[in-house]
């Protein structure tokens, strides 16, 4: 394994060969990259942290196109389905190892974990990559779920209780089945983790013990923050006894403030000291020992902490400091001389050696964010009374974040770090894949709805949206709300439409989907509203003898992603419909 990363997840990295086929995904796709020599590792195609771009990306489509540390661009879509292919080539062998028999895709069920607040068209586009990458199809699609990052990390946070004697004494138990002989020794091999844990740079954070659980009552109320790479998004839960639903209580918020928002403000710092111009040209010039510079300053990341007294020494690989002797002329000790950059020196075995102020104040614009966002979320009246805070994600693990959220609520509820925190949301995406309808009442992050015409109203109607036909006066633009943002709605609740295609022979009724952060919208061209999808309804062989068909349509939006169906009401058939949210 690698040194120092045996419990970390594996990086979102690809690596495809000149050609653009596939190679390797993860520690072996950033090995191998690395050890190409430089002429070579110039026509391979490395990309890293990719997944942030579906977030990023405003109009986001099936050509979105991304870019590797060579330059060149792929297509994001091509880029996902390799992933996603790999993953499945490596669990349906595991699968088959395990149980000593060839495993089909076809007996699997997919669970693929997204942020909660990622679009609608970022959402649909992991799922068309997963069809790509052969998980589900077009006429199967419920062989994929599409679950939510801190939704899935509430379900296993719930689940605690459940598993408690099993998860703590997990040392000790065989595939999550715990003897009964071992459980006292569980038990007190837990308490002692907590007591280790207390005296540790954990602070006040308690780890989850069987008690916690007992203290979990009808109604009560807690956030779950799940702090990632690329995405925070905190999600408001409250429990409803006696079988445990989970009902959201205001809608998923958050934003890019991932750990790489750490990288990016290294990458600054390096550009202040060296120069903008110098680290834009090394990333492309020599690819792979950028990426080397940036493993090294992450493991050195991951030993910041708040009562951090001694430096931390960054190894700057051979290739950055002789090139930057060729770009410049003159030597890296020299710009770090030069620049006034407090707290970075230079040491004689070649590292960049940083004050825990420097490394602390590279944290700081990320987790300023973070808290911000909490504390906007805490002033809403729908926040209020809020038992426990779970901490849950890979970056919750930094003790300079659990310090700031600490003192960010000061006791107003209790912070829970599962402490396996890192897997929390692999193990609730299984349950919840186990259990779909295990959260039962969902807020809709954005109002949808539709433009229709309706009768002109004097006094209540603008004139400017008035139109004449047939001598019957009409306003045109009003906006049909199909479902406002922050309205609750439960699992398999419907929303109800009829429509008519304008001609008999018409085969296909296109409607145009708007949405807005608003709650409430007047017309489709009110500002901040716009068009964010396409209702289509195939209605070619449903002909029917009745003068005007009528087609309604249902659409759902209680569940993870937004589904649509609809029936010929004359003739009771169904007729395909389908709502697409990737922009053409």
């Amino acid at each position: 394994m690698y040194p120092g990363v045996s419990n970390q997840k594996t990086p979102t990295t690809i690596l495809l060969a000149p050609e653009k086929k596939f190679h390797s995904f993860g520690y072996a796709a950033r090995d191998f990259y690395h050890d190409l020599d430089p002429t070579e590792s110039k026509q391979w195609l490395y990309l890293e942290k990719f997944k942030m771009k579906l977030h990023t990306t405003a109009n986001l489509s099936i050509d979105t196109d991304l870019h590797a540390a060579n330059g060149k661009r792929v297509k994001a879509l091509d880029i996902f389905a390799y992933a996603l292919a790999f993953f499945k080539e490596q669990a349906l062998k595991e699968l088959s190892d395990q149980a000593g028999a060839e495993f089909d895709n076809a007996d699997v069920r997919w669970v693929i974990t997204v942020p909660a607040i990622w679009k609608m068209p970022a959402k649909q586009f992991m799922r068309e990559a997963a069809y790509k990458a052969g998980l589900a199809t077009r006429d199967n699609p419920d062989q994929l779920i599409i679950a939510l990052e801190p939704e899935a990390a509430s379900i296993y946070c719930r689940k605690l209780r459940l598993h408690q004697m099993i998860d703590l004494g997990a040392k000790t138990s065989i595939n999550g089945y715990s003897p009964p002989e071992n459980v006292g020794a569980g038990m007190a091999q837990a308490k002692e983790h907590v007591r280790r844990n207390r005296q540790s740079r954990t602070f006040l954070v308690e780890n989850v013990i069987g008690e916690l659980w007992s203290e979990l009552n009808e109604g009560d109320r807690y956030v779950v923050m799940d702090c990632g790479g690329g995405t925070v998004d905190l999600t408001v839960h409250q429990i409803r006894m006696p079988e445990g639903h989970l009902k959201e209580l205001y809608k998923a918020s958050g934003g890019p403030y991932g750990s790489i928002g750490v990288d990016y403000e290294f990458e600054k710092l390096l550009c202040k000291i060296f120069g903008q111009d110098f680290i834009d040209q090394f990333k492309i010039k020599r690819p792979a020992a950028w990426v080397d510079l940036m493993i090294a300053f992450e493991s050195r990341k991951r030993a910041a902490a708040p009562d951090r007294t001694n430096p931390l020494n960054i190894n700057l690989p051979f290739s950055f400091i002789d090139y930057y002797k060729k770009f410049r002329g003159h030597s890296v000790e020299h710009a770090l001389r030069k620049s006034n950059v407090d707290f970075v020196k230079w040491s004689s075995q070649g590292m960049l050696r940083m004050n825990p102020d420097a490394m602390n104040a590279l944290f700081k614009p990320t987790i300023d964010h973070i808290i911000q966002h909490l504390k906007e979320l805490f002033d809403r009246p729908e926040v209020t009374d809020i038992k426990f805070l779970f901490l849950v994600g890979g970056f919750a693990e930094s003790p300079l974040l659990q310090k700031a959220v600490q003192e960010m609520l000061q006791g107003r509820s209790r912070i829970i770090i599962p402490h396996d925190v890192g897997l929390t949301i692999l193990k609730g995406a299984v349950l919840f894949g186990l259990d779909p309808s295990v959260i039962r009442v969902r807020r809709s992050p954005l109002t949808y709805g539709v433009g229709v015409l309706n009768r002109f109203v004097e006094g209540k109607h603008p004139p400017e949206k008035m139109l004449v036909k047939d001598g019957t006066r009409w306003c045109t633009d009003v906006f049909d709300t199909f479902i406002a943002a922050d309205q609750s709605v439960a699992l398999g609740e419907t929303v109800k439409r009829s429509y008519t295609p304008a001609r008999p022979s018409q085969q296909v009724i296109v409607i145009h989907v708007y949405c807005s952060e608003k709650e409430s919208v007047g017309f489709i061209s009110d500002p901040g509203v716009r068009k964010c999808g396409t209702l289509r309804l195939d209605v070619s062989g449903t002909e029917s003898p009745a003068a005007r068909r009528e087609i309604q349509t249902l659409m759902q939006f209680g569940d993870t992603e937004i589904r649509a169906m609809a029936i010929d009401v004359a003739t009771s058939r169904s007729v395909k419909a389908s709502i697409d949210f990737l922009s053409q």
